[in-house]
């Protein structure tokens, strides 16, 4: 270890003296980064999550109030909260059938707890993006496929209920939603 340790700074030194010697140029600078890539394929009859819901970022205050956000991705509140950032959107699902195929759509729960740092906060109805748009519940809705190939995409979007002086920090939960084809 010894002997390694000695060679370089040996070829250390070697090297800052040939350097020295050298014509002075600026050294290129360079940097890495890395990049996620993904994608989300759907076989007949299934369907996937492409996007999470997320009510984005908020200032709460001495007063309770909610969050809603709409299938469209609108964000509203009552109350004592205020709105700041854009990184809101409803929820995404795609999936796969055929065409007029009808499609029962349901919720696990009504309504669905998130934690984090403070009081945990409710999440509740939730509204799916229809035409008109329909407040989901654990009782199926029946809806028609209405693309020629079958494949289809629907937002989901909800309300928070915030508490008056909410703690600060990231909340997270989990709801369940499912597709039955017919």
């Amino acid at each position: 270890m010894g002997t390694l340790s000695y060679f370089f700074r040996q070829s250390f030194a070697a090297f800052t003296m040939l350097s020295a010697a050298l014509p002075t140029a600026a050294w290129a600078q360079a940097a890495t980064q890395k990049g996620d890539a993904q994608v989300g394929v759907v076989t007949p009859l299934s369907f996937i999550k492409t996007e999470d819901l997320s009510f984005g970022q908020i200032f709460a205050s001495s007063n309770a109030g909610t969050v809603t956000i709409s299938p469209t991705g609108t964000r509203t509140t009552t109350g004592g909260i205020t709105l700041f950032g854009t990184t809101h959107e409803p929820a995404e699902f795609a999936g796969l059938g055929t065409t007029n195929q009808r499609i029962q759509v349901s919720l696990g729960s009504n309504a669905i707890w998130i934690n984090g740092p403070g009081p945990r906060m409710r999440v509740r109805t939730f509204v799916i993006g229809s035409t008109p748009t329909a407040v989901l519940t654990t009782t199926p809705r029946v809806f028609r496929i209405a693309s020629a190939s079958g494949a289809f995409v629907f937002p989901v979007g909800a309300t928070l209920e915030v508490g008056a002086n909410q703690t600060p920090g990231t909340y997270t939960g989990n709801w369940t939603i499912t597709l039955n084809y017919q």
